[in-house]
């Protein structure tokens, strides 16, 4: 057994919180079969790859990035020998794999994502709440797929210093939940898309009582505006070029003013919408720039001082490690998505959201048991924990009849 990551309390072992099923625990096999059946996509016939195990496959193909397609599924096979019989459960080769993911395709993935990928803290999760709200923060990144001029077509490809970089590229939008690293609500495009584009999609999954923290490049008076109707709150920074007048300054030294569509409706006072402008530098840090200027959605200081908030924006950054979760330790450095068609890089792609979200939903549960912040749980511990669980997952049964007791 594992030994926990040094810091943790005595005893506490994050692999006592991960179970043998731990994909199905997360992605129950009734709901991956309903989605299958409202997708059209359920299997007519017995196959020997059928839809429910592909889904659960396209999820373990992310938990195993470094290792081949055949190898993936022989280790999620391994434990269903019992409950199949060992004569009936077939290995496939690399074509008859690549055909039953060609034969799902990416929208059931797509669809759990969107079902079950939510925020996960309770009121009891430590480094999840400012105040009343639940912190969450926006951000977006690239990821490189496989060199196919069919990739090169629809995703397209950065430039470089000498010509093109030698991958596409996806490009995502997402949010996360700040306590948890839970990554909601994301989507995904074609690498020239701006990050502000994809974010008209991903803002619709913020809530009344989340606080949504993000950088400058996403701030714009229709963003800011579509963002501020779902009921969310919003702190977001702001580039050095915005006017920003001071309207009425408030007792904390922060001040309210108005942002306009264009000048235009500035010159007429037409289309404004009322913010508070938190300004303030970080002295003595290496590094800082001269001046950082926050806007929110919160007008009342004493709901969220300046000084306050000033603090609380660089938790933004939580963000940033979730991303590197995804792209370093669950994906690997410098690892290419290995699917060759359009199709399959966004199925793969939504297997690797689905294979974080399972394992950070595990951590949170043993940090809640142990009433610790997640934060000091190894996520690359806890991927290496799933890893050698997975195996032994016997939970698939091969059709529609119900698992053994």
């Amino acid at each position: 057994m594992a030994r926990a990551p040094a810091g943790l309390p005595a005893g506490l072992r994050l692999s006592d919180h991960i179970s043998l099923g731990v994909i199905a625990k997360t992605f129950p096999l009734d709901q991956v079969r309903h989605i299958l059946t409202a997708t059209g996509k359920a299997s007519e016939r017995e196959r020997d790859l059928p839809a429910d195990v592909m889904v659960y496959y396209t999820i373990a193909l992310a938990l195993y990035m470094g290792s081949s397609t055949r190898e993936v599924l022989r280790c999620l096979l391994e434990g269903l020998r019992w409950l199949w019989g060992a004569e009936a459960v077939k290995v496939a080769g690399k074509s008859g794999i690549s055909q039953a993911r060609t034969r799902l395709g990416a929208e059931p993935l797509h669809r759990l994502y969107d079902q079950v990928v939510h925020p996960v803290a309770t009121r009891a999760t430590r480094g999840a709440w400012y105040r009343q709200w639940r912190l969450v923060s926006l951000d977006g990144s690239c990821l490189d797929i496989a060199d196919t001029e069919v990739n090169r077509a629809t995703f397209g490809r950065p430039e470089a210093s000498r010509g093109e970089s030698a991958f596409p590229q996806v490009r995502f939008v997402a949010l996360v939940e700040n306590g948890t690293h839970v990554l909601f609500g994301a989507r995904l495009g074609r690498y020239e898309e701006g990050e502000t584009m994809l974010a008209r999609q991903v803002l619709l999954a913020l809530r009344p009582g989340m606080l949504c923290l993000a950088d400058r490049q996403f701030f714009g008076h229709a963003l800011w505006q579509a963002a501020a109707a779902t009921g969310a709150a919003l702190l977001w920074r702001v580039k050095h070029n915005v006017r920003l007048p001071r309207e009425t300054v408030l007792a904390d030294g922060s001040h309210l003013t108005t942002i306009y569509p264009s000048e235009k409706d500035r010159r007429h006072q037409a289309h404004g919408i009322r913010v508070r402008v938190v300004e303030y530098r970080l002295e003595g840090v290496v590094g800082a720039e001269p001046l950082y200027r926050l806007v929110t959605t919160v007008l009342d200081p004493a709901a969220a001082p300046a000084a306050e908030l000033a603090a609380l924006y660089h938790e933004r950054w939580e963000i940033e490690g979730a991303l590197d979760e995804l792209k370093t330790h669950l994906r690997g450095a410098r690892v290419v998505l290995r699917s060759k068609t359009p199709e399959l890089v966004r199925q793969e792609f939504w297997g690797l959201l689905l294979a974080h979200f399972a394992v950070r939903g595990l951590m949170h549960e043993a940090a809640l048991r142990a009433d610790v912040d997640p934060d000091r749980l190894s996520f690359q511990h806890a991927v290496r924990v799933v890893r050698r669980k997975l195996p032994l997952f016997g939970v698939l049964p091969p059709s529609a009849q119900a698992c053994p007791a």
